[in-house]
Formats: structure tokens, C-alpha cells, sequence
């Protein structure tokens, strides 16, 4: 026999072995992995029935789960919705937390009058002169200076809460603030100074609130709940004005002025320890929450929450280049222009104009904010509901937006040329409650033009309100300088600070309804976005077939039909998988094939 057939046969028979142990090695490595490739491959199939578009109507059997069980409460809530309640709180405190100075700031700097008896025949009284002697200019600055902080960290809150875990954000601030109310008496005891730092301080670390708040819904609400879960969270704001003011008051007069300022840092301190164990940046790094409504929300919002790319550059230029974003942030300064018109100078209004105390009765003081603590949540679940089953996003924005602030107005104009006060305090309350429903427009818009960035644009449009609550004051009391001269003055000029109120309010509703959108922005996914979709998986497309992992969904696609680097060209789902299979046994050390 010749050499060559010899060695030919020689290779062969040693060949086929070895082909042999090859398969053999593939075959166990594929064995190995079958149950987790099989549950994968469940998986896909499922999503690709339940997924849908942002704004589609989705299917019943697309969102009816069975919530996950809350083990220290022992209710069947969603995880979810245990944020949303938790955050709502956390807003309660922190305005509460606002409004203790200006309670406790009366009894600080007013002069009591002490009555006394030493018989029947004697009857003796004393002026005991304030705590502090604080001139009302000092009182302004004292108030305002919140606001100093407040607005500075909107921007920058937002950009913080686009690269770090949201809810870790939202829940160090209320901490931080509430353990700073805890040195506000000290601080009064030193110097006024000393009390407008520690106040400047709570406005920085507060003024990341909001921008965080919008954050933490990027990655939880489902684009069909986005207006329920945010307006649960926003209306602990309005409940916080409801109740914070009138609990002050209390504690005040039973305690003492310094009560406040502990029992609303105590409970922030408590809060905060609370919400750092059960709330969580995502879905995907929930410890508890059930695999359904994990699927559930990855897929309506459209992305694997698992793997989350914050290197990606934020488009400044885009913002300020978006007419709806613009829609939000005049929408938003329309709004703060009646919310600190009424914080600040409600009680004047009343005194000056019908010889009214209103802060002597609580309720009514508080009856439009309370009034607004129950619309807000009711426009968000009607919002949601539109947006399931009848009209687009875009619509149901702007009718929200716009009768809210419509109506608004039109009581605001009602306010002006009331005479009496049961009329004022009619129209002012149901002024305040239809603009309750413009939460469930520009409030949560944010989340429908560019959920990636929610929180930024959040923080631009907040500092656009935030400044709207600085001019407000400056306007009013320009316009109102006769008061103390005459009372027919007076009224007159106070008609005219409602009539511009409307008139904003007016201007609010043209702006937005023009150019605000519920679409999401070309802009807001950039080109390297982590979303995913299993059709991309399993159909795939027959001229540029491009396989995703699961599980790593970021920069990682493979394009077998155009990268250089890949010879050869796999045409169907089984020799993926089994090249697949191959490269993660080379990979785990399996030696050569």
C-alpha cells in the first residue's frame, strides 16, 4: 500500500473519533443548557404575543396578573403601586416640612399681652415682648429663602437622577432635609442667619425631589398608567399643604413653637429609612417582585430594565430646540403663577379686600388645596383610561391641560370681580380644583415626549415654575401699593392681580395646545438604546437576520450576514444556537472542537 493512501487511512480512522468526541462535547454542553435556553425561548414567545407599541391598546391578558404580595403589610399590592404610596408620602412630609417656619414664625415674632388679677379690684395685664425681634424685611428673607436653594437644583437634579439610582435620590433628599429641620430652632436661638442657611440648604437638597420623582417612573410605570402611579405620588404635595399647615398650628400652640420643626424631622428621618428598604432603582433589581409584573412593565415601556446604559450623552440642544418641551415649561410656570399667588397671599387678599381673617379658619384657608389633593388623583385614572380605550396620548394631554387650566381661569376671572366673600372663596376653591387635572397634561408629560430623560426636562420645567413663584410676589405687591390708602384702592388693585393670573392662565392654554405633544421625541433614543423586542428574536428579519441575546441586550447585537469577522453565514435559529452554544464552551474553558 502506498504511503500516502496509508496515511490517508490512518487519518481517517483517527479522525472519525475524534469528530465523534467533538459532537459528544456539543451535544452535553447543549444538554447542560437546554432547560435555560427552553425557558429563554418561553419567555420570548410570550412577550412576542404581549408586546405591543407604547400607545397601543393592550391585551387583557397582557396586564391581568396577580400582583405581588407586600409581606409586611399582607395585602396584595403591586410594587408598583407600593412606590407610588410611599413616594405620595414622602411629598406630604417634605411640604410640611415647608410650611413649619411659616407657622412657627408668627408666634416667634408677635407680641403677647399678658392678663393677670390680684384681687377683684385690681386687674393688671403686660406686653411680653417677641422671642426675636425680627423686622418684617427679615421675615421676607427668612421665608423666601427656600426658594434660593430650591431653584438651583432643579437642572442639576435631574441630570443626577438620569445617571444615579433615582429612588436612592428622592429618598436621601427628604432624609437630608428632615434631618436639617431638626437644627432650625438652634439655629433661630444664633441668628437669623444662621436659620436662612439651614433653610437654603433644604432648598438645595429638596429641589432634586421632583426631577428624582420623575426618574424613578421611567423605569416603573407602564406607558399606560404613567398619569395614575405619577399624579399618586404628586397629590402628597397638596395633601402635604392640606395637612402640614394646620398640624404646625397645633403643635404650635400645645408645644411650643420648636415642635413642629422635631416632629416633622423625626418623621422624615423615619420615612426615609423606610423608603431606602423597599423601594428599588427598577423592575429588574426588585428582590420581591413577581416575574409577571416584572414581564409585564420591561414590556410595555419597551426596554430590559436589567441592563441599564447611562453613557449616553444627554441632548442639551434638542431640549431647547423642542417646542413640547417649551409646551411644558410655560404650561408649568402658568400653573406655580396660582399655586404661590394663593401661598403667599390668599390671607392678604381676604384681609384687604373683605376685611376677612382667613387664617383664623383653617378649613377654609386649606379647602382649595384640599380640594386639589382629590382631583389630582382622579384626573390621572381618568387620564389613563382615556388613553387605554378611546383617544391618543397627545389628546388626552391636551383636553386635561387645557380645560384644567380653561376653567381655571375662568374662575380666576370670577375671583376678580367677586364682591362678597362666600363668592371669592367659591371660585378660588373650584379655580384651584380644575387645575387638578392639569396635572394628568403637563405634569406627566415629561414621561410621554422623552421617558429617558424625564427627569431633566422635569428639573428645566420645575426652575421655570420655581422662578414663576419668585416674580409672582415682586408683581403683586408692585401692583397692590395703595392698599393702605383706600379700600375702594385696594379692590380694584387686587381685581387686577387676578385678571393677570387668568390671563396667564389663558395664554397657558393657547401655548399648549398648539405645541404640546404626547409622542415621544425622535430625539429621545439615541442610537445606542438598551430597548429590546422579541420579534427581533423570533422574526427575524429573512435579508439581515441579526440575533439578540437575552439577558444582554446592550451593544451586543450580531450581525452574521455584514461584520467582517464573521465567515460564516447561519441561516436558521438552530445553528445559532448552536454556534452560540459552541463559542460559551470555548469560552467556559471545553478545549478545541
Amino acid at each position: 500500500m502506498p504511503f500516502g493512501s496509508f496515511e490517508n487511512l490512518k487519518g481517517r480512522v483517527i479522525q472519525a473519533p475524534k469528530d465523534a468526541a467533538n459532537m459528544t462535547k456539543i451535544q452535553i454542553h447543549r444538554l447542560v443548557h437546554k432547560q435555560q435556553d427552553e425557558k429563554s425561548l418561553v419567555k420570548y414567545d410570550e412577550l412576542d404575543e404581549a408586546y405591543s407599541e407604547e400607545e397601543e391598546k393592550p391585551e387583557k391578558s397582557a396586564s391581568s396578573y396577580v400582583p405581588s404580595r407586600c409581606p409586611c403589610l399582607k395585602c396584595d399590592m403591586s410594587k408598583r403601586y407600593q412606590i407610588a404610596l410611599l413616594s405620595s408620602v414622602g411629598f406630604v412630609l417634605s411640604f410640611g416640612i415647608r410650611c413649619n417656619l411659616g407657622v412657627a414664625i408668627l408666634s416667634m415674632t408677635k407680641n403677647e399681652t399678658i392678663q393677670f388679677t390680684g384681687d377683684r379690684s385690681q386687674f393688671n395685664s403686660t406686653v411680653q415682648e417677641p422671642e426675636f425681634s425680627w423686622t418684617p424685611e427679615t421675615v421676607g428673607i427668612v421665608d423666601s429663602s427656600f426658594f434660593w436653594g430650591y431653584i438651583i437644583t432643579q437642572i442639576p437634579g435631574g441630570y443626577l437622577a438620569s445617571r444615579l439610582p433615582a429612588n436612592r435620590l428622592f429618598g436621601l433628599a427628604i432624609g437630608i432635609s428632615s434631618f436639617l429641620n431638626l437644627f432650625l430652632p438652634g439655629a433661630a436661638t444664633v441668628h437669623y442667619g444662621m436659620v436662612i442657611t439651614v433653610r437654603i440648604l433644604q432648598g438645595l437638597v429638596e429641589g432634586v425631589t421632583y426631577p428624582a420623582c420623575h426618574g424613578i417612573w421611567r423605569h416603573w410605570a407602564p406607558p399606560l398608567e404613567r398619569s395614575k402611579l405619577a399624579t399618586i405620588s404628586f397629590c402628597g404635595s397638596y395633601a402635604g399643604a392640606v395637612l402640614g399647615m394646620p398640624l404646625s398650628g397645633v403643635l404650635t400652640q400645645y408645644l411650643g413653637w420648636q415642635s413642629g420643626f422635631y416632629v416633622f424631622g423625626v418623621l422624615g428621618l423615619l420615612w426615609s429609612v423606610i423608603w431606602w428598604f423597599f423601594s428599588f432603582e427598577r423592575p429588574a433589581t426588585h428582590p420581591s417582585i413577581t416575574e409577571a409584573e416584572k414581564i409585564y412593565i420591561e414590556t410595555s415601556i419597551g426596554e430590559n430594565t436589567s441592563i441599564i446604559n447611562k453613557n449616553v450623552k444627554t441632548p442639551w440642544l434638542k431640549f431647547f430646540t423642542s417646542m413640547p418641551v417649551y409646551a411644558i415649561m410655560v404650561a408649568n410656570f402658568c400653573r406655580s403663577w396660582t399655586f404661590y399667588l394663593l401661598i403667599i397671599s390668599q390671607p392678604t387678599y381676604f384681609l384687604k379686600v373683605f376685611q376677612f381673617e382667613v387664617s383664623k379658619s383653617g378649613t377654609l384657608s386649606a379647602l382649595p388645596h384640599l380640594v386639589m389633593a382629590i382631583i389630582v388623583p382622579i384626573g390621572g385614572q381618568v387620564a389613563d383610561m382615556l388613553r387605554r380605550q378611546i383617544l391618543t396620548t397627545t389628546v388626552v394631554r391636551k383636553i386635561f391641560n387645557c380645560g384644567g387650566f380653561g376653567m381655571e381661569a375662568v374662575f380666576l376671572l370670577g375671583v376678580a370681580f367677586a364682591r362678597d366673600t362666600t363668592t371669592s372663596v367659591v371660585c378660588l376653591t373650584l379655580a384651584v380644583g380644575f387645575s387638578g387635572f392639569a396635572i394628568s397634561g403637563f405634569n406627566v408629560n415629561h414621561l410621554d415626549i422623552a421617558p429617558r430623560y424625564a427627569s431633566i426636562l422635569m428639573g428645566l420645567s420645575n426652575s421655570v415654575g420655581t422662578l414663576s413663584g419668585m416674580l409672582c410676589p415682586i408683581v403683586v405687591q408692585s401692583i397692590t401699593k395703595g392698599q393702605e390708602r383706600d379700600f375702594e384702592t385696594a379692590t380694584r388693585e387686587w381685581q387686577y392681580v387676578f385678571l393677570i393670573a387668568s390671563m396667564i392662565h389663558f395664554t397657558g392654554v393657547v401655548f399648549y395646545a398648539i405645541f404640546a405633544s404626547g409622542e415621544k421625541q425622535p430625539w429621545a433614543d439615541p442610537p445606542a438604546e438598551e430597548t429590546w423586542r422579541p420579534e427581533q428574536i423570533l422574526h427575524p428579519d429573512s435579508n439581515n437576520f441579526t440575533y439578540k441575546k437575552y439577558g444582554a441586550m446592550q451593544n451586543e447585537s450580531i450581525d452574521y450576514n455584514t461584520s467582517p469577522n464573521q465567515s460564516p453565514v447561519y441561516e436558521t435559529r438552530e445553528e445559532l444556537v448552536q454556534k452560540e452554544s459552541k463559542d460559551s464552551y470555548m469560552k467556559d474553558g471545553g478545549g478545541d472542537f
